[in-house]
């Protein structure tokens, strides 16, 4: 079986680093490693980079991983990208939004196949996440236009129900959980038309049960003191959870054999 894939480059943050996929001391994962595995399992000898690192944002995408990603020949590139300018609190949106439009017309110059996505309104997942919707809403509205200008496979995260589910996010509520990854690599193997891909990862078994009011103002006020304080205290020193971090796969390499991987792992 050919799907035409044989040299894969992962761009990005922490979500495509895959945090909170594993850990660092066992390994990490996220969903570009789970599609990298089902592309190799469907056609052997795949080589795979991942350049994704937490906490970067456009402009490190354009500036150090797409030179990166560049050299080494891709025929297929996943750029996740855009939360961390959509969250720091600085007035520089616009410039943000400029440099995606850069890597987005960068990226098409590669010749790879691109898979891009939209953000889930994560007002609809955290209160807090309100004050930020106009921010997402405009991040989203480039990601669409450009996709449909240079012909990227596109993910539209924003439209799946599951992305209302607790049950995708990990407990700080912005990252993937195991479960969440997987279904991010079902997106993606859907839009590139992968055999077995279907649209099933963006709907929720059974019916959507929401948590109530008691259980989500508890949650809430456990998320602002243990994940959310921390997190604005490092944006408002200019800091990152990934200063002096490299990329887990720097460089293009085959891929070993798929682990034993659960979506609750």
């Amino acid at each position: 079986m050919t799907i035409g894939y044989s040299r894969y480059v992962a761009l990005g943050d922490s979500q495509t680093e895959g945090l909170l996929d594993g850990d660092d001391n066992t390994g990490i994962h996220g969903f570009a490693d789970r599609l990298a595995w089902r592309l190799n399992a469907l056609q052997p000898g795949l080589h795979y980079a991942n350049l994704a690192v937490r906490g970067r944002r456009i402009s490190d995408v354009l500036d150090r991983q797409l030179p990166l990603a560049r050299n080494m020949n891709p025929d297929l590139i996943t750029s996740c990208i855009g939360m961390n300018d959509v969250t720091r609190p600085v007035r520089s949106f616009d410039k943000a939004l400029e440099d995606m439009r850069r890597v987005h017309t960068e990226l098409a110059a590669t010749g790879a196949t691109v898979v891009t996505t939209t953000f889930p309104d994560i007002a609809r997942i955290l209160p807090v996440g309100r004050v930020l919707s106009g921010r997402l809403r405009r991040i989203n509205e480039v990601i669409r236009t450009d996709s449909a200008h240079f012909g990227f496979r596109l993910v539209d995260l924003s439209a799946a129900t599951s992305m209302l589910d607790p049950a995708t996010w990990a407990v700080d509520r912005v990252h993937g959980s195991p479960h969440g990854h997987q279904l991010f690599a079902d997106a993606a193997a859907e839009a590139l038309g992968l055999p077995g891909s279907d649209h099933r990862w963006a709907e929720v078994e059974g019916e959507l049960v929401l948590p109530r009011l008691r259980e989500r103002m508890y949650s809430q006020l456990m998320w602002a003191q243990n994940m959310l304080m921390p997190w604005v205290w490092r944006h408002t020193l200019g800091s990152s959870r990934g200063k002096g971090l490299e990329p887990k796969r720097p460089v293009m390499a085959p891929l070993d054999a798929s682990p034993a991987l659960s979506e609750a792992e």
